[in-house]
């Protein structure tokens, strides 16, 4: 089994020479391939990527979810590992992705760990262990077969914001899913510049404004009016 990491980009200079070294540090030579799919970075995020020997895709079109599935169609291997790049996963993501694997499991997540000591982020935290909807994001990184994927179509390119959600949920009508009972370290930033209830605010509103059929444009405005 060959897993290939995804990870899109976008002025991530500050945090992808971590994730990289990680993600080699956890894997021998042959097991992973890392393609960074950037979105038209200004800072030095690609060629850092590129100086630590990582495939580095300039996307077509900015946004995750196009960005995320030009980085698909690149891939080799027979396992896709959807990562952001402000996101470590456990340093045993290749042992525990293949566990999965091999116990008929098609895709799955880690639960989440925020970088920053909060009550109220690891109340946050918690909750990520339960399978519920509005845990479906993709900041807990998202595994997925090849197969799976492709038969699915993808992310919907058309998408600039809820992409992770709406393919878990349209996934979760046939392929098996898993939650690994370890974390991924999150970053808080998010919750750097707002406070905790905003951020908890925001979040629903998009998450009720998305199953009421409100526009992308929309929800991303909303996103930015709220959250700085």
């Amino acid at each position: 089994m060959e897993i290939s990491v995804i990870i899109p980009t976008y002025n991530e200079a500050d945090n992808i020479k971590k994730l990289i070294n990680l993600l080699f540090a956890a894997s021998k030579e042959g097991d992973i391939e890392i393609i960074i799919s950037d979105g038209g970075s200004t800072d030095s995020t690609t060629r850092i990527a590129q100086d630590l020997g990582v495939t580095v895709h300039s996307a077509t079109k900015r946004g995750r979810a196009s960005q995320m599935n030009e980085g698909a169609s690149l891939a080799k291997g027979n396992v896709l590992y959807f990562v952001h790049a402000d996101t470590l996963p456990p340093d045993s993501f290749l042992k525990d992705i293949a566990q999965a694997i091999n116990s008929g499991y098609d895709m799955g997540r880690y639960q989440t760990q925020f970088d920053k000591p909060s009550l109220l982020l690891k109340l946050n935290a918690f909750f990520t262990r339960f399978d519920w909807e509005v845990c479906y994001g993709g900041d807990q990184t998202l595994f997925i077969t090849k197969e799976a994927f492709d038969e699915l179509g993808g992310f919907n390119d058309d998408m600039l914001i809820m992409e992770e959600y709406e393919l878990v949920k349209r996934a979760r009508k046939k392929y098996k899913y898993i939650i690994f009972d370890k974390r991924a370290l999150v970053s808080a930033r998010k919750y750097t510049h707002n406070s905790w209830l905003t951020v908890q605010i925001v979040n629903t509103k998009i998450v009720n404004m998305y199953k009421k059929g409100a526009s992308q444009q929309a929800m991303i405005e909303v996103y930015k009016q709220l959250l700085k």
